[in-house]
């Protein structure tokens, strides 16, 4: 049976089955590709289309990789041969904003920064804000559970969605989650589909718990250490003295002679080291005056600034780690998260495994909640057998420090390896068993999160 040749039937205009138009959904931003190439991708306008794929799909046995901006880290929104691409990018509709309520209803594409642009007109905002916001959509950050840089202050993507609805395998849909504040009623089905990597449902539609706008101005630090231990010692000494700041975090000299390089900047003439802090809200100058008091008592020097244009420059130093590491060849940028007590050692792991493995591992860490980023540099489209080697090392250690393997990027194809090592087989076992429930034919991203055979 010609599966293409239906969704084309059923979905006229949607489909698109150009070999050349195909090949770029073989990967995404996390730098691997599949082998071979889709059969088919579908720019879904509706939740009527998205049920008319799962129905064929359902029917036909035949694999769906939904799909947002491609921003993902782990290899989730990667299509193989075979497989239909479900395309969420043109469903991007703001349906409902309730300033009443504090909330928001959308479609799944909408840009995270097109949709703050919107509400900062009504006094409110979303608070999810990873280094992708501008690019990454909506539906695919509930999808990952993404993070970013304001975690610390205002949660991952969990705290602030409300309810979903979404479709399941064989095209039904279903509403999951409450539009109240309150909700306690079954099991919490939407906090299960937030973070499952389209691996339960296909998410229509985000009923998102929105912020009012921060009151008062911001008040933003960049400092520069000598050593990688100082600036540690200055989070460790904001954090125990209660201050909580809207964004705190930390590059290692590799990141930050990266970035500089790739910014023309001599950054490491002033530290090798960098710490980022930005206060926020009515108390936001004190707050920056008491955080930089610890920087400097931790041996850092603080420059701080109210200046918006100012602020957006020591910003820019952070949020340039990617690109900046991007420009040097092919990466596997990781994500673990451990104690924030323990993140010294987390750093010291890492530049153990670059001088037994001689590889470049520039790290990039979220101090205000102890989730770092290890990226593995290294040339070639294949990773080298070391670079596994010395990443399966990292996890290992971050599980042995009481930390996670994957902190706001998931698990994807490229850390399905390790599940195991952090569920225990009975958790691994009982968290197949609900993939099958939900989707029993295993056409919903198969092979990610979970080796294809369940």
């Amino acid at each position: 049976m010609n599966v293409a040749h239906l969704l084309a039937e059923a979905l006229p205009g949607r489909v698109v089955t150009d070999t050349e138009e195909l090949a770029r959904y073989r990967t995404d931003r996390s730098g691997h590709m599949a082998a071979g190439t889709p059969l088919a991708a579908v720019h879904a306008r509706s939740i009527d289309d998205v049920q008319v794929v799962c129905r064929i799909a359902y029917e036909t046995g035949t694999p769906v990789v939904t799909r947002g901006a491609g921003t993902g880290l782990a290899g989730g929104g990667i299509a193989d041969s075979g497989e239909i691409v479900l395309c969420m990018g043109a469903m991007q509709e703001i349906l409902e904003i309730s300033t009443a309520n504090r909330l928001a209803v959308v479609q799944p594409g909408i840009l995270n920064g097109a949709l703050n642009e919107e509400l900062a007109g009504y006094g409110l905002w979303w608070p999810p804000d990873p280094a992708s916001k501008d690019v990454s959509t909506v539906g695919g950050n509930i999808a990952m559970n993404a993070g970013g840089l304001l975690c610390a202050k205002y949660g991952v993507t969990r705290e602030a969605v409300l309810a979903l609805k979404v479709v399941l395998a064989d095209g039904r849909l279903i509403s999951v989650g409450h539009r109240t504040v309150k909700g306690v009623t079954g099991y919490d089905v939407c906090a299960l589909m937030i973070g499952s990597e389209g691996t339960l449902g296909i998410i229509v539609e985000c009923t998102l718990k929105l912020q009012p706008a921060v009151a008062g101005t911001r008040s933003t630090i960049g400092a520069f250490f000598p050593a990688l231990e100082q600036a540690i010692d200055a989070v460790s000494r904001i954090t125990e003295a209660g201050l909580v700041p809207a964004i705190m975090e930390l590059l290692d000299r590799r990141t930050l002679e990266c970035v500089g390089t790739y910014t023309a900047q001599n950054l490491l003439a002033q530290g090798s080291s960098y710490l980022l802090v930005q206060c926020d809200g009515p108390a936001a100058l004190p707050d920056a005056e008491a955080v930089a008091g610890f920087i400097e008592a931790a041996g850092g020097t603080a420059f701080t600034t109210m200046d918006p244009d100012e602020s957006a420059r020591l910003v820019n130093i952070r949020r340039q780690a990617f690109p900046a590491l991007e420009s040097m060849g092919t990466m596997l940028v990781e994500d673990v998260a451990v104690p924030r007590d323990r993140v010294a050692d987390m750093f010291r792991k890492v530049v153990e495994l670059e001088d037994r493995y001689d590889i470049m591992i520039p790290t990039a860490c979220h101090a205000g909640d102890g989730n770092l980023h290890p990226s593995f540099v290294y040339q070639g489209a294949t990773v080298p057998d070391e670079i596994w080697s010395a990443a399966g090392e990292l996890f290992a250690y971050a599980l042995e420090l009481g930390g996670t393997l994957s902190g706001e990027h998931g698990i994807g194809l490229l850390k399905r390896r390790w599940l195991g090592a952090e569920l225990g087989d009975d958790l691994l076992d009982i968290q197949r068993q609900i993939k099958t429930l939900f989707d029993p034919r295993d056409i919903l991203n198969p092979g990610k999160v979970f080796p294809a055979s369940l």
